[in-house]
């Protein structure tokens, strides 16, 4: 038996890849001197070879492709011409050799610079400049997507996670929706498994307060936002009372801006260019009243003898962004609500979804149109009726956005 043949065993090396070393399997090698006959006889008997490394000395100085090889020496009169002189004849001489230390990461980039051939042919693996073994393509492609597939996981836990504490963030004012608003409701869905949106909602002796925001993006850096525009929000509450919405959005603002690196100098640039929409709302018990203040977010008011919802549209202006002016002052607005009022507030993921046999937006008239047509159930159904009609009008098309609904009667 040829010396080649004595070189050939399968790697048993278990465990995930992490360098070529890990793809590396011992098979048959032929020296520069052999002939091409050799090499028919080797690809003859072994099958399952699909290239063979050509060495010189112990060091690799090319790689024989076994379709190429066949095709070519099945030609007329290749047999005669060929069979007794060197293997070299038909080798690639530039293949693909990296060492077994090098990671799968640069094997890969490795791999696409050099083109095709070295998912084809595979490539060669060495130990201290010395044959080793060789590599399949189809093992590197197995390797790259069992990689990314755990990357996959990894990142899809720490989403989970931060799920988790999205969440527990937004417990305290599920618990004050429940215990001091009986007659309300909020739906808030991420597009994805975090998102952008968030409320705030605080009881107080002679009232409560209420928050409907909308931070720059979803998923993973939406949620970023909500951390932060949350957490400022909570400080100013603490700082200036629930009383007035307007001076809140102006504080919340000018924090947001600073936290980012927004509030600008002569010369400066900018870090970031993210903020928020938000509607803030306080309502006064005693005197029955609603002191409301948005940027970029609206206000809907059915009063019970009416026959349509009143809209208070909010400022043009949002929180927080490169062109938010630092001083800016929003506009407080106050309304008087009879005890029955509907009060509706949500995000532009409702609003903005696509869907519908003409394949556009959800509308507000839509949704408040659906509102009165429920007016006289509670606000969970009418909250569910639009969760429903939503879902309907999806229909196959993508969730855009987060969605977030806030429904309460006064």
């Amino acid at each position: 038996m040829h010396p080649a043949f004595s070189r050939f065993r399968r790697s048993s090396r278990q465990g995930d890849p992490h360098s070529a070393g890990d793809l590396c399997q011992e098979v048959p090698a032929v020296d520069a001197q052999d002939s091409n006959s050799f090499v028919m006889e080797i690809f003859s008997s072994r099958g399952d070879v699909a290239s063979l490394a050509v060495i010189e000395g112990n060091r690799p100085i090319g790689l024989i492709n076994r379709d190429i090889f066949l095709s070519q020496m099945s030609k007329p009169f290749h047999r005669e011409l060929y069979d007794r002189k060197s293997c070299i004849a038909f080798m690639d001489k530039e293949p693909l050799v990296v060492d077994a230390g090098m990671s799968i990461e640069a094997l890969t980039f490795k791999a696409v610079e050099t083109g095709e051939k070295a998912l084809i042919d595979g490539f060669i693996v060495t130990r201290d400049g010395c044959f080793a073994g060789l590599g399949s393509g189809l093992q590197l492609m197995g390797a790259v997507a069992e990689m990314q597939a755990e990357k996959n996981r990894q990142i899809m836990q720490s989403i989970e996670y931060a799920s988790v504490i999205q969440r527990a963030m937004l417990r305290a004012s599920r618990e004050t929706l429940s215990a001091r608003l009986p007659d309300a409701a909020m739906v808030w869905e991420p597009r994805d498994v975090v998102g952008g949106d968030f409320y705030h909602f605080a009881a107080f002796a002679h009232g409560w307060f209420g928050a409907v925001a909308d931070c720059t993006g979803h998923g993973v850096p939406g949620a970023f936002m909500t951390l932060l525009a949350s957490a400022s929000l909570s400080q100013v509450l603490e700082k200036l009372g629930p009383s007035d919405p307007a001076a809140l959005l102006a504080a919340v603002n000018r924090n947001v801006k600073g936290l980012l690196g927004q509030a600008q100098r002569a010369g400066e640039v900018p870090q970031s260019n993210d903020g928020l929409d938000a509607a803030f709302f306080w309502f006064d018990a005693i005197r029955s009243e609603l002191h409301f203040a948005g940027a970029r977010i609206a206000l809907h008011i059915l009063q019970p003898d009416a026959d349509h919802f009143e809209t208070i549209a909010g400022d043009r202006m949002g929180v927080g962004y490169v062109d938010s002016l630092v001083d800016y002052a929003w506009t407080p607005r106050v309304v008087a609500l009879r005890p029955g009022s509907l009060l509706f507030v949500c995000t532009d993921g409702l609003i903005d979804q696509i869907g519908g046999a003409r394949n556009i937006s959800f509308g507000r008239r839509r949704a408040l149109d659906l509102i009165v047509e429920h007016r006289a159930q509670a606000p969970a159904a009418i909250c569910e009726n639009l969760r429903r009609a939503l879902s309907e009008w999806q229909g196959g098309q993508r969730r855009r956005d987060d969605v977030t609904l806030f429904c309460v009667r006064i």
